[in-house]
């Protein structure tokens, strides 16, 4: 698809890994990676496997694969970099938080990340499989943002979704070993999840170091919606402390 692209923005030996969500492409990490860039950071923002192609494709992975996607991503920025941060959104903060159990990753970000799924069509997964193979999406508008920051799937592969519930039991047993610093936040206008998946991560992580902050007018990315600015600004003292 395009805009839906990785990219990489060289700089000093600072890596910051930048993960996007389920469905979505790097491009929703785009300001972020930016705004860091001009701060000197090292940005990679890895496209997962089977996004930002088709939802076809996607439906053919699992989240081994995804995950493989932010091992290479990492393996890259370790070895041209003297220390890793990784932030994740949605989906891609339970990959980074992961990949922090398992890698030497100097911090963790984890953005509206995906513990506790809004949908209560979730317990009905098996039946509606039996009728369709995909699900559409609903998009929420950013008057303010231009499309290029945007580009994600209008459909969601439901065999997809049975993956990344797996993914979030896994994750979940591996919170109490998270040690490494982890800023945790969360808008509370969030539809798609239900908000106090960040509380969770908060109180079952092991980190000595670790905050939390609520974004009281976004919704579920908050990489691009009104409080963006904020993200932005707590992210970089995060990450310079």
């Amino acid at each position: 698809m395009e805009g839906a692209e990785p990219f990489f923005l060289p700089g000093d030996d600072r890596g910051v890994l930048l993960i996007h969500g389920f469905t979505g492409s790097p491009a929703e990490m785009g300001l972020l990676g930016e705004f860091l860039h001009k701060e000197g950071y090292t940005v990679l923002a890895p496209r997962l496997c089977g996004h930002g192609t088709s939802v076809e494709e996607m439906a053919n992975t699992k989240w081994p694969h995804w995950y493989s996607s932010v091992e290479d991503a990492y393996h890259i920025l370790k070895g041209i970099c003297s220390s890793v941060a990784v932030i994740g959104l949605s989906m891609g903060g339970l990959l980074a938080l992961k990949v922090g159990t398992e890698y030497q990753v100097e911090k963790i970000v984890s953005l509206s990340t995906a513990v506790f799924i809004s949908d209560k069509r979730l317990n009905m997964l098996p039946l509606y499989r039996m009728f369709r193979d995909y699900a559409p999406k609903k998009r929420k508008k950013y008057a303010d943002i231009p499309e290029k920051y945007t580009v994600c799937y209008d459909l969601t592969p439901l065999r997809s979704v049975g993956s990344l519930l797996e993914l979030i039991q896994q994750v979940d047993g591996l919170l109490p070993t998270v040690t490494a610093d982890v800023l945790v936040m969360q808008g509370r206008q969030d539809h798609t999840i239900q908000p106090h998946s960040a509380q969770y991560i908060y109180d079952k992580i092991a980190s000595k170091q670790k905050k939390i902050v609520w974004l009281e007018k976004s919704g579920h990315v908050i990489t691009i919606d009104m409080e963006r600015e904020q993200v932005f600004k707590e992210v970089s003292n995060f990450l310079e402390k």
